[in-house]
């Protein structure tokens, strides 16, 4: 018996859970950082929290490097999250080899490289926006891909 697994050529299988994983890797830092931030700045959003470094600290919910931190976050998880659905979906459309896995790696790059020019090292637009239109594009190329095969 044919199953859906069986259309999947083992090494983009292994491109895309590679990448894939290094994503999932790279969200759990993100919330990592936003704690890290939230530490070295004495910023904290519940009042047991700020209570463990002072009892004068009072929650704060508007620190603007927090909220940065917070906002690539958000954005990965509306972004990549999305993505893995749709990529694993090509997949299974039977695409070139090659192709399929630079266009795997470029949207991880693009990716990571949006939460490093947002989050991390804050460089000027329109540096976040084209990280962000990278992955933004390859995915939607993906999804119109599987709405023509799967039509």
């Amino acid at each position: 018996m044919v199953t859906i697994l069986d259309k999947l050529d083992p090494e983009l299988f292994r491109t895309y859970a590679f990448w894939s994983v290094v994503l999932v890797l790279k969200m759990l830092l993100m919330s990592a950082l936003t704690s890290l931030t939230r530490i070295r700045k004495k910023v904290f959003a519940n009042p047991e929290d700020a209570a463990t470094v002072s009892r004068k600290l009072q929650p704060v919910f508007n620190d603007p490097d927090v909220e940065r931190v917070r906002r690539a976050h958000r954005n990965d998880l509306e972004n990549i999250l999305p993505y893995f659905l749709v990529s694993f979906l090509y997949l299974l459309t039977g695409p070139s080899v090659a192709f399929a896995a630079n266009l795997i790696r470029a949207a991880a790059l693009g990716r990571i490289l949006h939460s490093l020019v947002y989050a991390v090292v804050v460089i000027p637009q329109p540096a976040r926006f084209l990280s962000f239109a990278l992955t933004m594009g390859i995915t939607i190329y993906m999804g119109l891909q599987c709405v023509a095969y799967y039509l």
